[in-house]
């Protein structure tokens, strides 16, 4: 080592501070930093920084996984039952008492894609759901889309959400229709604060107002078959005025429209097999049995609902939902267990954008981590949850919810082809990763991406399982977008493409960019930077210019100061001042008639590109002073930042400034 390498190495090891420790390796020095934070405003928004160390700990057992990740869907029978009604009443309320038989073949379909997604989070415990199986069984195309179909979904399902619960408000008091909006974008902040605040911690918050609704929603269904057997159940009083009146007869298209509206009460299903890795161990284990608990419940209390919302003839209506009318023949008026049904349905519906919140981050890192989505996504914030990945799903979801005004039936004809497009996709990979299972032999093992392959000896009872699913899964995808084509389901299905073009553009963009930066074959321009240029520009002379002065002589002896005159006044005074205080450096002054401030100055050093010598580098020192105050910044012209941004782009320059702390 020698003399000069050996007492840098030293000052480094020295100047560690506050007891950290120091490991060196040949020319390697590691340091372990203070154990501690910096507090700061977010620290009071979102609570104390956690640790990496500290993730294990964050994670959940299944009474908060079913909060976490079902009150999604099981938020859904709040609104579903009324959606099947609102295509229903196009016949007439006769045709009402469809709504049942189409309940059952919903809950049906729930069993399938169940029994197919309770398989799926065996086979890939670390998450993912059907962007992870497709990647790994379908190829990249499909594995973006299924992505591109559930981004999509779990925005509509925050806005489908929270717009149903402010309906149910509304129900209670009308005053409050004209705002709704404003109210659904004020909720949606609150959800995405408290999600920031981490997974361990929201989940203990969701977990209150989902077992409240639990809870509240089986003693109403105890109550309501309890007054049917007796007789004593009646129909519903004064109801709302029908949403349409009746325009056709019934038919099969029909009844396919009314069954494509009530799948609504699907969505979510997938979530908790994409949000596998929230879990404790073992997590596949504990994701499975609150899948299972999950559909259990959600197939309860729909075909509950619906057939009691049908012996008492609620009509659909936007001025007072369904489950409302309910609540109140169930209860014999607006009285005080009236208002506990409606509070608790409506807290489950705002708190069903949690679900969301849960897996759009996690989505989003996953295939920002592919490179078809910004890196900056899978940054984890100070309390280990993807945090720009909340925010961007809280910002999305909220312009949605002001554009639509927090209209359900005018959310609902874009939400839910996604979900089953995805769900298609997840069983169709399924089945093929089975299939690619039957293959192995029994000591063998086959690696992919996201799981190990290894031989199942019933591989053909699974893969028949997930094929089946995957089929019936895509039938309810055609008949929805056939049936809801014309009222915005084509909506969908012109941005899910469109995003999915946008993916590869993002990913090509990063392929790109790896492929110019690599070092593999590289080989170093044989001259070397050995000299440089200095250019100070100079709006005024003051403290901060003399700092970049001293600055610039330190790294060159070539250096010049630049000064864009807009009138001989001004510039005859920055002369002056360059004459005493200029440490004798030259100071050019470009004249601009015309108060242009960075073209001259842009034009100069382009002119002196032209001059270099092959092994000198033009650097640009920029003086800048900083305010103590936030808020002072904003009197002042922010020239160090627009002289950045203009010379960054240029190729042979180096921009380098140097702050000036006023006191």
């Amino acid at each position: 080592m020698e003399a000069g390498e050996a007492s840098v190495e030293a000052d480094v090891l020295n100047n560690s501070t506050n007891g950290a420790s120091v490991e060196e390796t040949s020319n390697i020095i590691r340091r372990n930093t203070p154990d501690g934070f910096v507090r700061h405003w977010k620290t009071w928004v979102v609570g104390r920084p956690l640790r990496t160390a500290d993730a294990p700990h964050q994670t959940i057992g299944k009474a908060v996984g079913l909060a976490v990740f079902a009150s999604d869907a099981l938020s859904s029978t709040a609104y579903a039952t009324q959606e099947i009604l609102v295509i229903l009443a196009a016949a007439g309320t006769l045709a009402f008492g469809y709504a049942f038989p189409i309940s059952i073949a919903i809950v049906t379909l729930l069993a399938i894609v169940t029994i197919s997604y309770e398989q799926t989070i065996h086979a890939y415990p670390g998450g993912g759901g059907a962007y992870i199986v497709a990647r790994d069984n379908l190829g990249e195309l499909p594995a973006q889309i299924a992505g591109a179909a559930l981004l999509m979904d779990y925005i509509l399902t925050v806005s489908v959400s929270v717009s149903s619960g402010v309906a149910q408000i509304a129900s209670a008091y009308p005053e409050l229709l004209p705002v709704r909006a404003l109210i659904a974008v004020g909720m949606v902040m609150v959800i995405a604060w408290i999600n920031l605040r981490g997974v361990r911690e929201s989940g203990f918050v969701f977990a209150i107002p989902t077992y409240f609704f639990l809870g509240t929603m089986v003693l109403t269904l105890i109550l309501g078959f309890f007054r049917y057997l007796t007789g004593s159940l009646g129909m519903v009083e004064a109801p709302p005025h029908l949403l349409q009146e009746s325009i056709q007869s019934v038919s099969l298209f029909l009844i396919l429209h009314a069954f494509a509206n009530g799948t609504t009460a699907l969505t979510g299903v997938e979530a908790i097999s994409n949000g596998i890795t929230a879990f404790k161990e073992p997590r596949s284990h504990n994701a499975g049995v609150t899948l299972i608990w999950m559909s259990v419940i959600l197939g309860t209390l729909f075909i509950g609902l619906t057939f009691l919302i049908g012996q008492i003839g609620a009509v659909p209506s936007e001025e007072e939902t369904v489950i409302s009318q309910l609540a109140r023949t169930i209860y014999d008026g607006r009285n005080i267990f009236y208002l506990v049904a409606v509070a608790a349905t409506t807290l489950i519906l705002i708190m069903a954008a949690n679900t969301a919140f849960a897996d759009f981050p996690r989505l989003g890192a996953l295939q920002a981590a592919d490179g078809y989505l910004p890196r900056q996504l899978t940054y984890k914030g100070s309390r280990l949850v993807y945090s720009r990945g909340v925010m961007t799903l809280a910002i999305i979801a909220s312009l949605l919810i002001l554009v639509f005004n927090a209209s359900v039936s005018r959310l609902i004809p874009l939400y839910a082809i996604g979900v089953f497009m995805s769900f298609t996709l997840s069983q169709t990979g399924m089945a093929i990763r089975w299939r690619k299972i039957g293959g192995l032999k029994p000591s063998e093992e086959l690696k992919e991406t996201g799981s190990t392959l290894r031989h199942d000896p019933k591989w053909r009872f699974k893969m028949l399982v997930n094929g089946f699913g995957g089929l019936s899964t895509a039938v309810v995808m055609v008949i929805f977008a056939v049936t809801k084509f014309t009222e915005g389901a084509w909506v969908i299905l012109l941005i899910i493409p469109t995003l999915v073009t946008i993916f590869f553009k993002i990913h090509n963009h990063y392929k790109n960019l790896a492929h110019a930066l690599t070092l593999e074959n590289y080989v170093p321009p044989a001259n070397g930077i050995t000299k440089s240029r200095v250019i100070i520009p100079v709006a005024t002379v003051h403290r901060g210019t003399i700092a970049a002065i001293r600055y610039a002589k330190s790294i060159s002896e070539n250096v010049v100061g630049v000064h864009v005159g807009l009138n001989p006044e001004d510039y005859q005074k920055v002369e002056d001042k360059w004459k005493i205080w200029g440490e004798g450096l030259p100071l050019v002054i470009l004249e601009s008639p015309y108060r242009q401030l960075y073209t001259p100055i842009l034009s100069y050093i382009k002119e002196l590109e032209t001059q270099k010598s092959p092994n000198e580098i033009i650097t640009v020192v920029i003086p800048e002073f900083i305010t103590r105050r936030w808020w002072e910044k904003w009197l002042h012209w922010h020239t160090a930042d627009l002289l950045r941004k203009l010379f960054v782009e240029q190729p042979g320059v180096v921009i380098v400034e140097v702050p000036y702390q006023v006191e």
